[in-house]
């Protein structure tokens, strides 16, 4: 288990308890999707957000609502399209004319986790009205600040890859902000078929599954997680990798030099850190090793990297 004086052993054990109910929570609710499962779970222990790309049908939405569902927390959806506004996601103010004064709604955005439905379908300026809220933690709506949910706020953002009609790229600012970004393919036969009877299932049981933590319990989580032991070598580690994505003639082969057109900023060595961490207390260890951050390195790195033809 390590020899970290910062985690007790009580709290050990809490947070492998609990990251196995979440973990079979997930498992009663979607079919396969392992890669999704490890990197929904790794971005909640991070308190990071994550960008999803996939093609239409395949449970992103059931996911990240599956997640919302096993630790009690407030759960949106904001169907992304071209004629979005800012204000419908942030919230804006309405004029009250029976007391001549403004009052503020607050919008959707407003949660702990917070599902963005294809949200390349958004214009630019509806996009950028949500880098606030991910990167400060709050939203300005009338010139004053609303602070988002203390505890645990999270952005699930998904995107299609095969439509580009109607659709706006996200840009490098914004992806960015994503602490990871998984992509996700169809399910085998075995597993198409577990999905029927899993729907078969469900239309029995009306019911909603209990949660099986709060939001309270996911903060303590990820405080566990902060406190994760990372050696100084390993930490070197991250670094060199994100040092070969900027200096590609120095590190690659020279027949990929040429398809790096631009390297990660330095919130890929902070994202390497944060998803190790997780990655490693998923594995029941107190320490984060290499083999962490080579598993961190595609979801971390893929949306971080610009290519050239």
């Amino acid at each position: 288990m390590g020899n970290n004086s910062q985690i007790s052993q009580e709290e050990y054990k809490w947070s492998q308890g609990a990251i196995h109910a979440v973990s079979s929570y997930f498992e009663n609710s979607v079919v396969g999707q392992a890669r999704l499962k490890q990197t929904l779970i790794a971005a909640m222990l991070g308190n990071g957000h994550i960008l999803i790309e996939s093609v239409p049908g395949l449970a992103k939405t059931t996911a990240a609502r599956a997640v919302a569902d096993a630790v009690s927390g407030k759960y949106s959806r904001i169907q992304c399209t071209p004629d979005l506004l800012p204000g419908d996601i942030i919230g804006t103010q309405i004029y009250r004319q029976n007391t001549g004064e403004f009052d503020t709604v607050l919008g959707p955005v407003f949660a702990n986790f917070v599902l963005l439905d294809e949200i390349n379908r958004s214009s630019a300026k509806t996009q950028s009205a949500m880098l606030e809220a991910m990167a400060e933690k709050q939203v300005t709506i009338g010139g004053r600040a609303y602070a988002m949910p203390e505890d645990v706020f999270i952005v699930i953002a998904t995107q299609n890859p095969i439509e580009q009609e109607g659709t706006y790229p996200l840009s490098e600012a914004q992806t960015d902000r994503f602490l990871i970004k998984e992509k996700i393919t169809y399910p085998s036969v075995e597993e198409e078929v577990k999905i029927l009877n899993l729907m078969e299932s469900s239309e029995r049981e009306k019911e909603k599954k209990p949660a099986v933590l709060t939001v309270k319990d996911v903060a303590k989580l990820q405080s566990v997680t902060s406190r994760i032991y990372c050696d100084d070598a390993v930490k070197r580690y991250m670094a060199d990798i994100v040092m070969a994505t900027r200096n590609p003639d120095q590190y690659l082969q020279p027949q990929l030099r040429g398809y790096v057109s631009l390297g990660a900023s330095p919130r890929a060595t902070i994202a390497f850190l944060k998803i190790g961490k997780a990655f490693a207390l998923m594995q029941g260890r107190t320490f984060v090793t290499p083999d962490d951050i080579k598993a961190a390195a595609r979801p971390v790195l893929r949306h971080r990297i610009s290519l050239r033809y």
